[in-house]
């Protein structure tokens, strides 16, 4: 198995190495040459298994060689250890044919820590087995950068660096990256939006001699791996629904569309998934692409589901790779004119596009709403984010009181076996990670789990730092373990 640029001119890599550089040396994403298929048979297998013995079915084709069958197993059995709930991604019913993925179980209760604990551990087997030191430099919305750290904390042969937007974040997230005690981790609150974070982390790739000298790799969504991990759950959802029988749709609260594209991964491979539909907050950028084909970006609008708070979705650039029928130099065009500004979509790629994805938006009010309202019918106490996408396939279901969210539907026919199918919204994290906004909706206060209970009381370590490249890796060349 090898990897390619969405950009095209990067030199093919394993999986391996595809995992250890993140981001292709010609600005580019990468993505498997090809992409392993599943037989009806196979995916009907996985239903009722454990979490770790489909997390292994899944992924094991896309890493040839990197780890022998042992070795990949011991490391997904590592990664998922520290998950409280058995199930790891349970399923909750909300209504008729609406179901509830809970991805918030993991040790810093958010969705990214099912792609993190297990890139941490196979960064470390991969770094044990060549002696290499490597510096990992990333930027969050808020939850990846405390899933890296917390997966990262404490290991051998890491430093690692994260750029959060000063004052964009929960208290919560900050905390949960500014409080770890150990010192190859380093929080940098960054004078700017998650925008300017992943700007700067991109150049730092982009500056060869610094990306060659510090050992630089990355752990954003950018990062094949992260997103390989996500593809496991939408096949652990869809078979516990009657998958590979019956077709199911998801709908997914997404900024920086490595989550959703994971589900397009996984329909790539075979599992039956109708409609993927893309859940935005009042930063729309994905769900105003699809509906006027521009991709232009309108300015970060802060919220109250702060981890959508993006204008420039990294993993949206593999989606139009694909769309475009992989003509890496168009991408490559249409990237540079993304930092003008924006750019029209080509029509074959919209119309592809558009056959692949549906997409809504739901607003600031119609959030709060739906948290209340989903408290109020079922007892369930959603994040902001999860409450964005449950707004949205509600109205998709037709089942919402709430008229206004916009639904773009998708232009092609959605696979079906006859029957309604059935809709999972992926509920991206714990409701303790958002108090205030959840107390505002609802007037109750979510406590954090009792791991996490002396959260308040740590003292945080944390550098705030001007949105200047040369003043950030100064920094981190000063910071690094030589």
């Amino acid at each position: 198995m090898h990897y390619i640029s969405t950009r095209g001119t990067a030199p093919k890599l394993t999986f391996e190495q595809t995992m250890l550089a993140g981001l292709a040396r010609d600005g580019g994403l990468y993505l498997p040459e090809c992409v392993p298929q599943m037989a009806p048979a196979d995916i009907a297998a996985l239903a009722g298994r454990p979490y770790e013995e489909v997390a292994f079915a899944v992924m094991r084709p896309f890493i040839g060689d990197t780890f022998t069958d042992d070795e990949f197993r011991a490391i997904i059995a590592r990664a998922y250890a520290g998950f409280v709930h058995p199930a790891r991604a349970p399923l909750k019913q909300l209504g008729p044919n609406h179901f509830l993925l809970e991805l918030f179980h993991g040790p810093t209760l958010a969705f990214k820590d099912f792609a993190m604990q297990l890139i941490g551990q196979m960064f470390q087997a991969s770094l044990a087995r060549s002696g290499d030191r490597i510096t990992i430099v990333g930027a969050t919305s808020g939850d990846t950068g405390s899933a890296a750290i917390e997966a990262f904390r404490g290991l051998a042969n890491v430093d690692v660096f994260i750029l959060f937007p000063e004052g964009r974040v929960s208290e919560v997230q900050r905390r949960q990256m500014t409080t770890p005690t150990e010192a190859n981790v380093h929080a940098i609150a960054l004078k700017g939006d998650f925008d300017d974070c992943q700007a700067r982390v991109k150049d730092m790739f982009n500056d060869f001699a610094f990306r060659d000298a510090v050992g630089l790799a990355g752990v954003n969504s950018i990062n094949w791996a992260r997103v390989l991990a996500q593809v496991v759950y939408y096949f652990t959802a869809a078979t516990a629904l009657g998958a590979p029988h019956r077709a199911v749709d998801f709908t997914v609260p997404t900024g920086n569309f490595g989550d959703i594209f994971a589900g397009h991964i996984a329909r790539a491979m075979g599992l039956p998934i109708g409609r993927l539909v893309i859940a935005t907050n009042q930063n729309d950028i994905l769900h105003r692409a699809l509906t006027t084909g521009r991709y232009e970006t309108d300015g970060v609008k802060p919220s109250i589901s702060p981890s959508m708070d993006i204008q420039v979705s990294s993993n949206f650039e593999r989606a139009l790779y694909l769309a475009l029928d992989g003509d890496g130099s168009t991408v490559a065009k249409l990237m540079q004119d993304l930092k003008s500004g924006g750019f029209t979509i080509p029509q074959g790629a919209i119309e592809g596009l558009r056959a692949a994805y549906a997409s809504g938006r739901a607003s600031e009010e119609e959030t709060s709403a739906t948290i209340a309202r989903i408290l109020a019918t079922t007892g369930e106490l959603l994040c902001p984010h999860s409450a964005v996408g449950v707004s949205v396939a509600d109205g998709i279901l037709g089942t919402s009181p709430i008229l206004s969210t916009q639904i773009l539907p998708p232009e092609a026919p959605v696979p079906s076996t006859g029957a309604t199918n059935s809709m999972i919204t992926l509920a991206t994290a714990h409701p303790a990670k958002f108090p205030d906004a959840v107390q505002a909706a609802t007037g109750i206060r979510p406590p954090l789990p009792a791991h996490m209970a002396d959260l308040f009381d740590r003292p945080e370590r944390v550098t705030p730092l001007a949105n200047h490249l040369a003043t950030l890796q100064g920094f981190i060349r000063e910071r690094i373990t030589h």
